[in-house]
């Protein structure tokens, strides 16, 4: 553990860049904070801030010149192991008639994710579990998440729509990394104090010019982190929602709900977690064949077609088979909740549904109508 200035910064890119890793991290474009390539920490939103709510996202600038003084973006690193589209395989037809059928390589480019929060780890941790933690193992992947390397960052922000604390996902980084910041910006001036979660991370920290954190320093950290936790007014009983959710699959909230969602899928797009995608086969004149995946929403009519048509064809079947299996029959695949509490489903809800008020209402009304 020790403490790094923007050089020192600036030198943990550079040991990276050495090793073969592409370092992907936080840019401003486009009036949002995305995740893209960086060379360097001028590439970084420095002095930025997001101001999120129901349906609503801006920048603003800060007091400061902080690097990671924001919350979450629109994107999640799932873009990176989970490409929204890629080609499984081609076919090509040859002169005799027969078909080659030939697999689609792995590109597995090894990658520094920059600026990972908390919540974000959390997700990684979900994916791996539904992409490589069963019987079958998504292959392409494991490749890619096997060469990514981890640098996150605690937070000292919390947007309006962050629930992480009440999902126990966060604000605080315990697990799942190489290395995690904590920017401080105080009267020593712009440092970070930097710990190593793995041994690669500790190699790495050891390579960086330094000077080690004091006790009070290290205090002073996980303070800033635990006035982030404290920031956050929303929040869900992570423990008793599935019970409830799936005790009130009839309740009016859903045909309320119903009444305002769009069933555009933003939600699914913008969630660190959401795995659900379609194949289709797409051809050439030149009698070639690629059999594509891309990301898919269970927000979309299509996807529940079966011979005899959908299966939820309406709007509030729909949302409630999402939230349910969000928030409770997640449980029951995967032994853990599908939500990490990062908000990005209320912030870019068009309408600004937000899925902490739904389950209250729910439950309000479970409450009163208990004996």
């Amino acid at each position: 553990m020790k403490f790094i200035d923007l050089g020192g910064l600036q030198a943990l890119l550079a040991a990276l860049q050495q090793r073969g890793y592409e370092t992907i991290g936080p840019v401003r474009r486009e009036g949002a904070i995305v995740y893209d390539r960086i060379d360097t920490v001028a590439d970084l939103p420095a002095g930025w801030t997001d101001r999120q709510a129901p349906g609503r996202y801006r920048l603003e600038r800060r007091t400061d010149d902080a690097l990671f003084g924001y919350a979450v973006g629109p994107q999640s690193w799932k873009r990176y192991l989970f490409p929204p589209r890629q080609t499984l395989f081609s076919v090509q037809r040859t002169d005799d008639g027969g078909l080659v059928f030939d697999p689609q390589p792995i590109d597995v480019p090894k990658r520094a994710f920059i600026g990972v929060r908390a919540c974000e780890l959390a997700a990684l941790g979900v994916q791996d579990r539904v992409f490589a933690g069963g019987e079958h193992v998504d292959a392409a992947y494991a490749a890619r998440r096997e060469a990514v390397l981890l640098v996150a960052v605690n937070c000292a922000v919390a947007a309006d729509t962050c629930f992480c604390a009440a999902m126990d996902t966060g604000p605080a980084v315990r697990g799942g990394h190489d290395l995690v910041l904590t920017e401080r910006i105080d009267a020593a001036g712009h440092r970070f104090l930097v710990e190593a979660g793995s041994d690669v991370g500790a190699q790495l920290l050891a390579s960086l010019p330094g000077t080690p954190a004091r006790a009070g320093e290290r205090a002073a950290a996980r303070a800033q982190t635990e006035r982030t936790a404290a920031m956050q007014t929303r929040g869900i009983d992570a423990t008793a929602v599935p019970a409830l959710l799936m005790g009130n699959l009839e309740h009016p909230r859903w045909d309320a709900v119903a009444e305002r969602c769009l069933s555009c899928a933003n939600c699914t797009l913008a969630c660190p977690t959401c795995f659900c995608s379609t194949d289709q086969e797409v051809t050439d004149l030149a009698g070639a064949a690629h059999r594509e995946r891309s990301w898919d929403s269970c927000f979309n009519v299509e996807f529940s077609h079966l011979g005899h048509g959908s299966v939820r064809g309406s709007v509030k079947s729909r949302y409630r088979q999402w939230l349910t299996h969000k928030l409770a029959t997640w449980h029951d695949q995967f032994g853990q909740s599908g939500c990490v509490g990062c908000g990005r489903c209320i912030t870019w809800c068009p309408v600004g549904i937000d899925i902490t008020e739904e389950v209250a209402a729910i439950a309000a009304d479970d409450r009163r109508a208990a004996p």
